[in-house]
């Protein structure tokens, strides 16, 4: 069974599920959640084990999942995920997969369509049906691409690790997010860390974007500033919005709480964060990325990023201390460029130009010992 979503998020806490779409063997429907008294049974059903749950980018779906059941997809198979590991770009969108892999064009008009808005026509409810109908098609060869190359397990390991990343955010306190946290002492990192209790709490009391109730950057010039006065919490400019005053009290409150908690509770930031790396490596790691990747036939943006290769430096300069494993050295990406990289690094492992003329010009070789 295939399946995708239509929300809406711009002016909610947390996105408003305005249309389901699915493709169940030759049937095509599409569910108007606002319609109903409650889309659960749909989400019980793709919950419990016993199919495979085809979807693209299902990053939003699993979120919807985890709200209605406190359980993940179950038998999830997330095509931009499979083809990253078999060499097509990655993040793909669904249009350059459909284009890719079965040779058709989707149909353009309706992306800034406002899904809340009803009745839908004739047009809207064909585009939102072009989501789902190449699913099981993209499906089937890609899981033969997968099977042929040996990396069922790799796709399934990913496949978890996303929709656990998923919930996490949702469960976890994600205070860190908040832009302009560096530079921060721990105890302005605690302010900053209530206030976002506090803004958290009322923007899903007013179904409200956090944000909106209380700007990122208002928190922390609050946080720097650490008062609980009222009168200075009133002259930090923007704070006079008639929209937050009613809540200087709260937010004073908020910011006492945290200039008394005790300094051994007090947040850190991650060791990691801490240590020095050299900027010239991460540079030449992160290029040998696309080299590895080339040689696995995988999209390299599955694999890691310039920060993932960061930490490894930074893990591997410090000696590799009793830290919580690198993104690059855990589970099939050690595999992948786990072990050149620590090769690379021990000086065990080269890269040099074998054909200047080729696509894939580089190549690593063995160092004599």
């Amino acid at each position: 069974m295939g399946f995708d979503t239509e929300f809406v998020s711009e002016d909610r806490y947390r996105p408003e599920l305005c249309l389901l779409q699915i493709a169940a063997g030759s049937h095509l429907a599409v569910v108007d959640p606002l319609k109903m008294a409650d889309t659960l049974p749909f989400w019980d059903l793709i919950s419990s084990p016993g199919r495979t749950v085809i979807a693209h980018a299902a990053r939003e779906e699993i979120r919807f999942c985890y709200r209605f059941t406190g359980k993940p997809i179950a038998g999830l198979f997330d095509v931009q995920l499979a083809a990253g590991f078999t060499g097509i770009e990655y993040p793909a969108s669904l249009g350059t997969l459909v284009s890719r892999l079965e040779g058709k064009t989707l149909a353009k008009g309706e992306s800034r369509t406002n899904w809340r808005h009803r009745p839908l026509s004739r047009h809207q409810i064909k585009y939102a049906l072009q989501d789902v109908t190449e699913l099981r098609s993209m499906q089937e060869k890609l899981s033969d691409k997968v099977h042929q190359m040996q990396r069922e397990k790799w796709l399934a390991e990913e496949t978890a690790a996303l929709q656990q990343a998923v919930i996490d955010g949702e469960e976890l306190e994600n205070w860190r997010r908040v832009s302009g946290l560096s530079g921060l002492s721990p105890r302005q990192m605690e302010v900053v860390r209530q206030i976002w209790l506090w803004r958290e709490a009322r923007a899903e009391y007013i179904d409200q974007p956090p944000r909106r109730v209380l700007r990122d950057d208002l928190v922390i010039e609050l946080a720097k500033r650490e008062t609980d006065q009222v009168d200075r919490i009133r002259s930090v400019r923007g704070m006079e919005r008639r929209n937050l005053t009613p809540y200087y009290d709260d937010i004073a409150a908020a910011i006492r709480t945290a200039l008394d908690t005790p300094e051994a509770d007090l947040p850190r930031r991650p060791r990691s964060a801490r240590r020095k790396f050299s900027n010239l490596l991460a540079q030449f790691l992160s290029m040998s990325i696309n080299c590895v990747c080339r040689q696995h036939q995988m999209a390299p943006a599955i694999v890691g990023n310039m920060d993932s290769v960061r930490e490894l430096v930074a893990y591997e300069l410090a000696g590799k201390p009793d830290d919580k494993l690198p993104y690059l050295l855990r589970g099939w990406r050690s595999e992948v460029v786990g072990k050149s990289f620590r090769d690379l690094l021990s000086g065990e492992l080269a890269i040099r130009v074998a054909d200047r003329h080729s696509d894939e010009p580089l190549e690593f070789i063995r160092t004599k010992a």
